[in-house]
C-alpha cells in the first residue's frame, strides 16, 4: 500500500489507523513528489501497491492565489499522475478532496453530485484534481479538518489563546469541523469495501468558525489548559482581510457514505474533546495541573 503525504495531519492518522493487513509504503514530498508524472510512474512500477492513498495536498488557501501553479501541480496534476500510475499497476486509488470545491451558496448540505463552483485557486485546484481519476477511484471530500499533528485551526487557536486575552473570529461562515482520525478510519473502511465514486465525510453537526473557537476555548479550559484568552468576539467575513472569499456555507451531506459503510458520524464537539484530551496526555507541560511547569 502506498501512502502519499504521510507526514501531514491526515497522513499521520492514516499511518496510525492502518489495518494489520496493510504493508504501508509511507512517502512525503521528499521521497515522492506526486506533481512529477515520471517519478510517480517509476515509483508505482517499482513498489507495485494494491492500494494508493493520496493525502498529499497544497493547503495554503491564501498563498495559493499567488502560487496558483504550485497549487495546481500538487492538487490537480498530482492525483491525476497517481491515477495513471494506479491504472497501469492495477491499483485502487483513494483521493482526499475538500468542501472548498463549492461556492457556499447552498441552503442545504452539499451532496456529492452537486456542481462544483470554487471561489479561489485552492478550491479550483482541488476540483480539477477530482477529474479523470477513473471509474475505480474513490474520492472523499471532507471539511474543516484538524488533528493533533500539523497546522490547523485548532492548533492556531490554542496558540493564540495562550498569547492573547481576546480573539476575533469570523461568525458568518458555516461548516462541519472534522477530526482527522475519524476521516482516516473512514478512508480505510472505504478502501476495504472497494467503494468508488465521490463521497462526503465530516463529523456530525455544524457551527461557525466563531462557534468552533468558543468550543475550543471551553473544552481546553475544562481539561485544565492554562490560557490567557477570556473572550472570543464574533466578526463578519468582511472584517477579516483575505485574498480569497471562503464559502459562507459548506456543510456536506454524508448520508451516502454513512449508508455505504454502515457507520455513524460522531458529533464534532465530542471529537474535539477527544483530540484535546489526547494533546493533554502528550504535552503535560502545556497544561495546568495545579503546579507550575518546570
Amino acid at each position: 500500500m502506498l501512502l502519499c503525504g504521510a507526514n501531514g495531519q491526515l497522513g499521520a492518522e492514516l499511518r496510525r489507523a492502518a489495518p494489520a493487513w496493510a504493508r504501508l509504503e509511507a512517502t512525503d514530498r521528499e521521497s515522492l513528489d506526486i506533481s512529477h508524472a515520471e517519478a510517480v510512474l517509476r515509483f508505482v512500477e517499482r513498489t507495485r501497491p494494491r492500494l494508493i492513498l493520496n493525502a498529499a495536498a497544497y493547503t495554503a488557501v491564501e498563498r495559493a492565489e499567488d502560487e496558483r501553479e504550485a497549487a495546481f501541480a500538487v492538487n490537480a496534476k498530482g492525483p491525476q499522475n497517481l491515477a495513471r500510475a494506479a491504472a497501469a499497476a492495477g491499483a485502487k486509488l483513494v483521493h482526499v478532496s475538500t468542501d472548498y470545491v463549492f461556492d457556499g451558496t447552498s441552503r442545504r448540505p452539499y451532496r456529492p453530485q452537486d456542481p462544483v463552483a470554487p471561489l479561489g485557486a485552492y478550491g479550483a485546484s482541488k476540483a480539477e484534481g477530482e477529474k479523470g481519476l477513473g471509474a475505480h477511484a474513490l474520492v472523499i471530500r471532507s471539511s474543516w479538518l484538524y488533528g493533533a499533528h500539523g497546522a490547523n485551526f485548532v492548533s492556531t487557536m490554542l496558540r493564540l489563546m495562550r498569547e492573547r486575552e481576546e480573539l476575533r473570529v469570523v461568525a458568518d461562515q458555516v461548516g462541519s469541523p472534522t477530526w482527522s482520525r475519524g476521516l482516516a478510519a473512514a478512508i480505510w473502511l472505504g478502501a476495504e469495501h472497494s467503494l468508488t465514486g465521490i463521497h462526503h465525510y465530516s463529523d456530525a453537526g455544524e457551527t461557525t468558525w466563531h462557534g468552533f473557537a468558543v468550543a475550543i476555548l471551553e473544552e481546553a479550559r475544562a481539561l485544565g489548559m492554562d490560557l490567557r484568552a477570556r473572550r472570543v468576539i464574533p466578526i463578519a467575513s468582511s472584517d477579516y482581510p483575505s485574498k480569497v472569499p471562503r464559502p459562507a456555507y459548506s456543510v456536506l451531506d454524508c448520508s451516502g457514505l454513512v449508508q455505504a459503510l454502515g457507520i455513524a458520524l460522531a458529533p464534532w464537539r465530542d471529537n474535539l474533546r477527544r483530540m484535546l484530551s489526547e494533546i493533554r496526555g502528550q504535552s503535560p507541560i502545556s497544561w495546568n495541573s495545579g503546579s507550575e511547569p518546570e
